[in-house]
């Protein structure tokens, strides 16, 4: 499902939006920051502050999470269903990735959410259609940020 493009992309910007659907069936979006790939089906991000995201998941398990590279224009789309296991319940299997990529965080994470990736999309800005080429994008958007 994630191709070698998705996972680096979600690798280098390891920081997700995920949605969610509130009680009123409403969106909730929020941001996530400690992602691992688990495999090409499933992802998970660490629970640390998350209490709206994991009581919506608790009912309603379809999620949505966006990955973006704002430099090059680029995405990952990543949609499935998502669980949360605490930390007590997780395996080595599902806490070594995260002891290895946030050992400075692992001790606050109440547990972790896993998503089981139903389809997978990688999305590119239509600057692409218009010519731009990554070294562009990437002298552009470089710009701009550094003049902020």
């Amino acid at each position: 499902m994630l191709t070698a493009e998705m996972k680096q992309l979600i690798t280098d910007h390891s920081a997700g939006s995920v949605a969610t659907i509130n009680d009123d069936g409403t969106p909730s979006v929020s941001p996530k920051a400690t992602f691992v790939i688990l495999d090409h089906t499933t992802i998970a991000f660490g629970n640390i502050r998350s209490p709206g995201t994991v009581g919506n998941l608790k009912d309603r398990q379809a999620v949505e999470v966006c990955f973006l590279d704002v430099i090059l224009r680029r995405a990952v789309r990543v949609t499935g269903t998502a669980k949360f296991v605490r930390s007590a319940d997780a395996g080595a299997a599902l806490a070594a990735p995260f002891k290895e990529k946030y050992s400075d965080l692992v001790d606050r994470m109440h547990g972790f959410v896993v998503i089981s990736i139903s389809a997978a999309e990688y999305i590119l800005s239509p600057a692409y259609d218009r010519g731009e080429t990554e070294d562009t994008l990437r002298e552009t958007f470089r710009a701009r940020y550094n003049a902020l």
